[in-house]
């Protein structure tokens, strides 16, 4: 089925505290993006990058939160830029860190509410990112766009999530790294936890098949955000918050095929690619050939790469 693909750049740094995330849009651009989705029969419109809006004063109570006003602002223009580009199509939001999904599920959120769909949410992603404004002791807003989708309070500074995703939407996987007041709060959700250890005792395939046919028996949209610290940083090294024991080539590009055959995602992130830290571009070509999988790029037709 041809799709037309909606590729807008947000590049933002302003969720953590290491430089280069804002390299990433140009940085997926460079490595080919547009040009691996119109190989498979698709249609590609590049809007780039969106702009970071007037910005207005927003404080928190935590001391460590920092660069609040910028994320706010990005959340803001972000959830814009999703909705409208649902419209024509399938928006694929390059990163820039994760704090982005603090407006491109709003986006979404909003979007479906307006259509009548339920939205489900898969997070491919090496943490949970379920902290708050009030919890996070880093004070780096990537790790709070998961609690702003499922309505948890300590967003008060950022608009009201239109239409909070219901626990049992949501969907983390991949997940290795979350820290004790993240895992307190998700005790207390019926989010489904796929961690690694889920997925090597019951495989890859298993646990997303059972969440896509969820998606599929409910008529929901299905949001895909990618965070680069999914895969494992031996093969995707350009990313500042890498943990060990991440998924393999071929695992991540099994979890593409399964999504591509679903015929469900409506929307995608990229995130966290920070260009600085890649090798000869290595990572952005690895997470192009993951969006042309998704696309419908068969095994057989993955091109020969050479880094040297």
């Amino acid at each position: 089925m041809t799709q037309t693909c909606i590729l807008i750049g947000a590049p933002i740094d302003s969720g953590q505290k290491r430089a280069g995330c804002l390299m990433g849009p140009a940085a997926y651009r460079t490595a080919g993006i547009a040009a691996a989705i119109t190989e498979l029969g698709h249609r590609v419109v590049d809007r780039g990058d969106v702009a970071l809006p007037a910005l207005t004063a927003a404080t928190s109570p935590n001391p460590a939160v920092h660069s609040l006003p910028e994320t706010v602002g990005w959340a803001e223009v972000l959830r814009e830029a999703t909705e409208a580009a649902l419209v024509e199509g399938v928006p694929i939001i390059m990163g820039g860190d994760h704090s982005l999904a603090l407006g491109s599920v709003a986006g979404a959120a909003a979007f479906a509410a307006r259509a009548g769909k339920p939205l489900f949410l898969l997070w491919l992603d090496a943490h949970s990112d379920f902290h708050t404004p009030l919890t996070t002791r880093s004070g780096n807003l990537h790790g709070t766009p998961v609690a702003y989708i499922a309505g948890r309070a300590g967003f008060e500074a950022f608009p009201p999530f239109p239409a909070p995703i219901p626990a049992e939407r949501i969907c983390l996987y991949g997940i290795r790294s979350v820290d004790p007041a993240e895992h307190a709060a998700l005790l207390q959700h019926d989010i489904a936890i796929n961690d690694m250890r889920v997925l090597d005792e019951h495989g890859i395939v298993k646990p997303l098949r059972e969440f896509l046919d969820t998606v599929r028996a409910a008529g929901g949209m299905l949001h895909v955000s990618l965070d680069v610290d999914f895969l494992d940083p031996s093969i995707a090294p350009a990313v500042g918050t890498t943990v060990p024991g991440g998924t393999t080539f071929r695992e991540a590009h099994l979890v593409m095929e399964l999504l591509h055959e679903s015929g469900l995602v409506t929307s995608l992130d990229l995130v966290e690619l920070n260009p600085f830290l890649d090798e000869r571009g290595r990572t952005a070509r690895l997470m192009v050939d993951l969006v042309a999988s998704l696309m419908g790029r068969k095994v057989f037709d993955r091109p020969t790469r050479s880094y040297a």
